[in-house]
């Protein structure tokens, strides 16, 4: 059974993220706001800012985890207090209260016959996709039991210059089936970014009730509209 499902990356299919500041109640330090952002480390191994999917910056004037060690090309979540507007280029200080990774990665090689090898066939469904900040992220359900990290990935199959096909794959390495569990992973789209303007991404995955298609429409030249998404890291369990 094949299905289709068409989603505009402007349309929130669960919950939303902060990603403009328009309230002044939400200046204040007894307050935080959850989103995924990308880190953009500096010079310094310590020192980094942040973006939103809507391309707003951060600059984390204080932090409750000094130790975090910011990665280029990195999604995470990050849990912050607004301080204030428009600081030394960046459009808000804040002071980040908690900053964990999200699995990052690139689109993977196509590997032709070998695909199923090595990352898989087993059922995955997508519960949230949307793009953000020049990441395709896929929030997604499989069955987990604990045993085994599993494999998850993207492959590139045909494209044109607007129009790419990718395969959303999944590895569970025969790993029990005890419970029905949640993950998250952002792909990092550079690669095909280099075709600016409407582009448009298909993702078929095979799920449990078999094959399933996946529509995403974005501007890749233009941020201003996308909607984020406010899921907080505890919910998810841990892919490579």
């Amino acid at each position: 059974m094949k299905r289709y499902v068409i989603l505009g990356v402007g349309l929130v299919l669960t919950v939303l993220i902060f990603n403009s500041c328009k309230d002044d109640d939400g200046y204040s330090l007894d307050k935080a706001w959850y989103s995924i952002a990308t880190v953009r480390p500096l010079d310094d191994s310590r020192s980094y800012w942040l973006t939103l999917d809507s391309g707003t910056s951060l600059w984390p004037v204080a932090t409750n985890i000094p130790w975090y060690e910011p990665k280029e090309t990195q999604r995470a979540f990050v849990v912050y207090s607004l301080l204030s507007d428009k600081f030394y280029g960046y459009d808000h200080a804040v002071k980040v209260l908690d900053l964990k990774s999200i699995l990052t990665k690139p689109i993977a090689e196509n590997l032709g016959e070998e695909n199923d090898e090595t990352y898989g066939t087993d059922p995955v469904v997508i519960s949230d996709i949307w793009i953000g900040d020049g990441y395709l992220n896929i929030v997604f359900e499989f069955e987990y039991g604990g045993n085994s990290v599993h494999f998850i990935n993207l492959i590139e199959t045909e494209s044109t210059d607007t129009q790419y096909y990718f395969e959303f794959r999944h590895n569970a390495y025969d790993d029990n089936k005890r419970s029905r569990r949640k993950g998250i992973v952002a792909f990092d789209l550079s690669s095909i970014e280099k075709n600016q303007g409407e582009l448009t991404l298909t993702i078929q995955t095979n799920t449990f009730e078999g094959e399933e298609n996946y529509t995403v429409k974005y501007n890749s030249s233009d941020n201003s509209n996308v909607q984020g998404r406010d899921y907080k890291l505890e919910s998810f369990v841990e892919t490579k």
